[in-house]
């Protein structure tokens, strides 16, 4: 229960449902418990007077004694019948105070660990698989949900239920209640062990399922290349064989689920033929009435789920402290991008470097080493260098994705780690290398990080980004909605799009890391144009390994394994005739041979 105490406040939070719940529960167990004992009265009234009706037999009499005693069972059958929809009614009530509080915490519980993801750092999800992030949030809070719900629903019902019929088992007969209770704790502790191997054959089933769903996303997902391999019947081999394990692993659980039942119902017969045979016995010595007998079955099969449910609602809090656990790591996981002064203002633009080193904590790669550089207000930065250079590394530090190793970052001459993080990062226009765009409209994905964008706004950013003529192509034009990730368009479109939403949030410094790598020359020099107006009064970063993206540039430097290994204006590195001219002639070379 160590790691379930963290759900203790939720539960204080919902008391009221929690309080309320229990109260219901104790009176539909009153209410369960009272139709045993209307059944007693009813079998002793009719063995008492059965033989008194006999004697009339030929009587007048006998009609009128029919009628009084005709009345007195009916009356009985329809105190059991308003008794029974008494329960009904104050079952109905626990389930919409505990069950309804279980699901209010199950919401709760999802927001406050979402929240938390939001806030973590990138060096998480380095660390950790999107199917494990995905689980926790889902299944594990599922079956937290099953302990904060069910679980303490039959827990209450269990005890309640106990403390009102045992004492009145024991008044009418120990010998009897006694020897009525034997089987429920061989019950209770079968159905824990039939419980917890359901439990772990249906984990089992559910890695199978999930094997096959990835299997099947995969194949879906790479049909073209599946197809232009010829792959088809290597894939339907490998799919059949992961449906046969799911099939045999499906079958040895129902084979498992099929004894759930009988062994219940076994051991509830086993209690009923105890009090039949214990009760006649205690019946002829005098002890008890046959109505007792039947008071007693009753009982018995009141106790039956809740002895039951003992062993399966061990098994509900065993599963919710593992999957409590495996939230609790993430949740005391603790984001080390934090503001130290919390200071909000908005910023002119200016970016310094100090002597700022880098290295990935997860894999330990050193991507910035001693790096020095300054952007004025309103000017372009260019930042060229082969892959692995460490390009990306200066955008996510500027947008303090990570936090520097060592060495220092300035804004306006403020320390970046003094700015509140959604305050700088909501002034910063970010195109990243692998564009993400989101199951939506092309108009909701360009308007995706700029708050009350106006109609205008949205289509001066789409064609600034040289996109507004592609998308008026479309039947929807700008309603188009995108497949997963985008996959409706191409990926100069797909690129396009994403330096539309950066553009939208009118920001004051502009980051585009390698975001013309998948359109055409042409289509570069096109967007290009278009950003030089966009660029004005904004202090701009344009990072790739294209040196035809470094013209608008005021200032280039050239990064090799981390370092700056040149930098200047780009008349001076062709004056040094080093690496970025050799960049320069290649990639000058590759297009002269494209354009022919």
């Amino acid at each position: 229960m160590k790691e379930l105490k963290y759900l203790n406040k939720y539960l204080l939070k919902y008391k009221w449902h929690l309080s309320l719940g229990v109260l219901f529960m104790i009176i539909s167990n009153f209410f369960a418990v009272f139709p045993a004992q209307v059944v007693r009265y009813a079998f002793n009234l009719v063995k008492e007077n059965i033989e008194m009706y006999r004697l009339f037999d030929s009587f007048d009499l006998q009609a009128i004694y029919n009628d009084t005693f005709g009345t007195a069972i009916l009356l009985y059958g329809g105190l059991i019948i308003l008794l029974a929809l008494g329960r009904g009614l104050f079952l109905f009530l626990v389930r919409q105070t505990i069950i309804v509080m279980s699901r209010l915490v199950e919401y709760d519980l999802k927001n406050e660990i979402y929240n938390h993801y939001q806030n973590l750092p990138l060096s998480f999800y380095r660390r950790n698989n999107t199917g494990d992030i995905m689980n926790r949030i889902s299944e594990d809070v599922s079956k937290v949900r099953m302990y904060v719900g069910p679980a303490i629903m039959y827990s209450a019902n269990l005890i309640t239920l106990f403390l009102i019929v045992i004492p009145i088992m024991f008044n009418v007969n120990a010998t009897l209640t006694w020897y009525s209770l034997i089987p429920l704790p061989f019950l209770s502790v079968s159905i824990y062990f039939v419980n917890n191997l359901m439990n772990k054959r249906s984990e089992e089933i559910q890695q199978s399922q999930s094997q096959l769903s990835t299997m099947v996303q995969e194949a879906f997902s790479g049909i073209r290349v599946l197809k232009s391999f010829v792959r088809e019947d290597d894939s339907l081999r490998n799919f059949t064989k992961e449906s046969n394990n799911y099939k045999h692993r499906s079958l040895r659980l129902t084979f498992v689920n099929a004894l759930f039942f009988p062994l219940i119902m076994g051991m509830v017969g086993l209690s009923v033929i105890l009090v039949v045979y214990v009760g006649g016995v205690e019946v002829m010595n005098g002890g008890i009435t046959a109505g007792n007998i039947a008071e007693f079955i009753i009982y018995v099969n009141l106790l039956t789920w809740p002895v039951t449910s003992v062993g399966w609602v061990t098994s509900i809090i065993q599963r919710a402290a593992a999957s409590q656990k495996r939230i609790n790591e993430f949740l005391n996981t603790k984001t080390d991008i934090v503001s130290e002064k919390n200071l909000e203002k908005d910023i002119d633009g200016n970016i310094g470097f100090k002597n700022v080193s880098f290295v990935y904590p997860d894999s330990g790669i050193k991507a910035l080493k001693g790096v020095n550089f300054t952007v004025k207000q309103g000017e372009t930065l260019a930042v060229i260098g082969t892959t692995g250079s460490g390009k990306s590394t200066i955008a996510n530090l500027i947008t303090r994705m990570y936090d520097t190793t060592s060495g220092e970052i300035f804004i306006d001459d403020v320390a970046i780690q003094d700015y509140k993080v959604s305050n700088l990062r909501g002034q910063i226009g970010y195109v990243p290398q692998d564009v993400f765009l989101f199951s939506d409209s092309i108009r909701n994905n360009i308007a995706f990080g700029a708050t009350g964008l106006t109609e205008e706004q949205m289509l001066q950013a789409s064609k600034d980004a040289d996109l507004h003529n592609n998308i008026l192509d479309f039947p929807k034009k700008y309603e188009t909605m995108l497949g997963e990730r985008g996959i409706t368009l191409s990926g100069g479109q797909k690129q396009r799009v994403s330096i539309a939403r950066a553009i939208a949030r009118d920001p004051k410094i502009m980051i585009f890391d390698d975001a013309l790598s998948a359109v055409d020359t042409k289509t570069e020099n096109a967007i290009l144009n278009a950003l030089q107006k966009i660029m004005v009064n904004r202090t701009s970063i344009v990072i790739s390994h294209r040196v035809s993206s470094a013209k608008l540039a005021d200032y280039i430097i050239v990064l090799d394994d981390g370092e700056i290994i040149e930098q200047g204006t780009e008349e001076e590195l062709l004056a040094l005739n080093g690496t970025y001219k050799e960049l320069y002639q290649k990639q000058l070379q590759g297009e002269t041979v494209d354009n022919e």
